[in-house]
């Protein structure tokens, strides 16, 4: 059985599907093929729609008649997307079909990633005809710190009792309350943004995962959550979900990270990024004073 039969088989066993080898597919506009698949037909690649009346020709990048350089270099087989990996090695006999007749050109491979999906297991080589060398994808990790630095993550807007300000004073052996003031995307997420190159789409999603208090007496403490405003209300009565007690007086600086966590994909991978970011206060615990007479 000739290389390629064996090859498409084994995939048709694993995908359990059936798929017919047939001549190679006309293109519109008298556009001239410049990739065929196993099967005799013509390549689909993804990107810049073709410009009208372009025709391509025997000298233009693989694209079926875009006359320039494909923006997404995403081959589809009926359907089913796939990486360019490189040279197929070692090159078929010229009498397999997946040569659709030429002798110029050479023979690639492309991988089918995890996540794509479709009528092939990942990780399977297709072979495929291209005149040219397809363009290489781009690093999805660079691409999600691209996404990461669109976002223009901030740390958190504290919020704190007793406040940072003149007059503002806690007592040692009270409850002092932390929280992240007036939450939103940008200071807690969750937020979502895109990075593009080339044609090929990168997304992140970030969120803060917990808020670190270092409360400047030597201790720290995490929380989950953005924490509890405070209010007059609530009295003497400790914070539900962040907060904490000094043991002496004096002026403590706050400091409260923000964890972020990173989820990413695109360009079959997909990752994590974790970053701190960090903004700082001040508060002031004093002594209460018995006075007696």
């Amino acid at each position: 059985m000739q290389w390629l039969t064996r090859r498409l088989l084994a995939a048709v066993a694993i995908a359990g599907v059936l798929v017919g080898v047939g001549a190679p597919m006309a293109l519109a506009d008298g556009a001239t093929c410049t990739s065929y698949n196993l099967f005799g037909v013509c390549m689909v690649w993804a990107g810049t729609p073709a410009t009208p009346g372009d025709s391509g020709g025997s000298g233009s990048s693989p694209g079926g008649g875009s006359g320039g350089t494909p923006t997404i270099p995403i081959i589809q087989i009926d359907g089913q997307d796939c990486l360019p990996v490189g040279l197929a090695d070692p090159q078929p006999p010229q009498t397999e079909a997946v040569w659709a007749g030429h002798t110029d050109g050479a023979i690639y491979h492309c991988e089918v990633p995890t996540g794509l999906g479709g009528m092939f297991v990942a990780g399977y080589l297709i072979p495929y005809w291209s005149l040219a060398a397809p363009a290489a994808p781009p690093d999805p990790a660079a691409l999600a710190q691209q996404a990461v630095a669109s976002m223009q993550l901030q740390a958190v807007r504290v919020g704190i009792v007793p406040e940072a300000r003149a007059g503002s004073v806690g007592l040692v052996g009270m409850p002092n309350w932390m929280w992240v003031s007036a939450p939103d995307a940008k200071t807690f997420g969750p937020i979502t943004r895109t990075a593009s190159a080339g044609g090929w789409d990168v997304s992140a999603t970030a969120q803060v995962a917990g808020v670190s208090w270092d409360m400047g007496d030597g201790q720290v403490v995490t929380c989950a959550g953005p924490g509890t405003p405070y209010q007059a209300s609530y009295g003497a009565s400790s914070s539900p979900d962040c907060g904490h007690t000094y043991t002496r007086q004096g002026t403590h600086i706050v400091r409260a990270t923000s964890h972020w966590v990173v989820a990413w994909s695109g360009i079959g991978q997909a990752g994590t990024i974790t970053l701190d970011l960090t903004q700082a206060t001040d508060v002031t615990i004093g002594e209460a004073q018995v006075l007696t007479q």
